[in-house]
């Protein structure tokens, strides 16, 4: 008859050889659902949307959108069961390769709209500046997990960190990408803000942007400087470079309060609507849906941001709470950039709405960084060195 020690070996070893599968199950588990499930809501909108762009039809843009969506969501539960310190590790090598690839697109990127900003490789169009918003936050969270109040306090520490965010937005304003470039920029300043960095510093770097912003005036492309002085004054060029902003004021007005109905907006059906399927897809989400389906949209995006934001304070360890934080503004500044440019509250930059405007690239870094985020809420207890 078996002993009772031999049984619990042989316990301990089935133990031991189920523990993977074990650990990845239960890290699983820890993964807040309920956002997962707001990130599919919002990429449900998106693919009727689509559909309706596609004039009823799923091949030209949902389908696509949804095979991609299939993608990012099976990348966004890879990254969420991986350990924060393999994070750390692969913050540097990620953020070297995007600046190897927004540097290819100078060299031999594909031009379209009057801009250089994706690379073709194998058929497939690749926008390496929306890679370089996740990755800047990652290795920035990296460089800022050890560092004391009092460090961040000395100007001279902050050089370093700075040029990691300078390069990436120096190569975008190269393609050029302003309106990317601005925001890759304040989702640099948005992690050194809750790294620690002082007031004072943050208002005496404040003080010449107006007097930068006149030089960048003046060192803008002809069709960068036409959307600012449509968004001053859109009906000066009704039929040229505002037909845009027109058009889409015209759609959101037309919608009322509970729209024309699916399938029924006549701008966004007859085709007077422009980029319908990219950066105007709320205007033609509102036209169908009128006021209510517009604030339910705005009202999920409202509770991704929220959500994220609330994960942060929940992390133990600082890497965490800085990356759970550079994350959720970037998908903020995504949604409030689109929203403003589509309603004429700032110049059109060809910013996506995430999650439902059509894009690989865009779709794909996004569930990226909500894999990120999954990943550092999932081991939120975890006690780093320097948290």
């Amino acid at each position: 008859m078996m002993d009772s020690r031999s049984v619990m070996v042989r316990f301990r070893k089935r133990l031991l050889l189920a523990e993977p599968n074990f650990q990845f199950f239960h890290k699983l588990l820890q993964v807040n659902w309920l956002y997962v499930l707001l990130i599919c809501a919002l990429a449900a909108i998106g693919y009727i949307a689509l559909y309706s762009a596609g004039g009823g039809s799923a091949k030209s843009f949902a389908k696509p959108q949804m095979i991609r969506f299939v993608l990012g969501f099976i990348v966004m539960v890879g990254m969420a069961v991986l350990h924060p310190r393999i994070l750390i590790k692969l913050a540097w090598p990620l953020y070297g390769l995007s600046l190897i690839l927004l540097v290819a697109v100078l060299a031999m990127g594909h031009v379209g709209k009057g801009a250089e900003r994706w690379l073709v490789v194998g058929g497939i169009a690749i926008q390496p500046s929306e890679l370089a918003k996740i990755t800047l936050v990652l290795v920035l969270a990296s460089w800022f997990r050890n560092v004391s109040w009092q460090r961040m306090g000395n100007p001279l520490f902050l050089v370093i960190p700075a040029i990691l965010v300078l390069l990436p937005v120096g190569l975008v304003l190269k393609e050029p990408n302003l309106g990317t470039a601005v925001i890759i920029g304040l989702v640099g300043a948005s992690v050194f803000f809750a790294a620690g960095m002082r007031w004072w510093l943050i208002i005496l770097l404040a003080l010449p942007v107006p007097y930068g912003a006149k030089i960048a005036y003046n060192h803008l492309h002809d069709y960068q400087k036409a959307r600012i002085t449509t968004f001053l004054n859109p009906e000066s060029d009704p039929l040229g470079a505002g037909y845009n902003i027109i058009q889409s004021k015209i759609a959101l007005g037309s919608g009322g309060m509970w729209g024309k109905g699916y399938m029924q907006g006549t701008q966004g059906q007859l085709n007077f609507l422009p980029e319908k399927q990219t950066d105007f897809i709320f205007t033609m989400i509102a036209e169908e849906w009128g006021f209510v389906g517009g604030i339910a949209v705005v009202s999920i995006f409202f509770l991704v941001v929220i959500g994220g934001m609330l994960m942060a304070v929940r992390c133990r360890n600082r890497f965490g709470r800085l990356l759970s934080l550079g994350i959720s503004v970037n998908f903020f500044l995504y949604c409030t950039v689109n929203l403003s440019m589509v309603m004429g509250a700032i110049p059109v930059g060809g910013v996506p709405l995430p999650l439902i405007s059509y894009g690989g690239s865009a779709l794909l870094t996004v569930m990226f960084g909500f894999g990120l985020l999954f990943s550092v809420y999932v081991h939120r207890d975890i006690k780093m060195e320097g948290t």
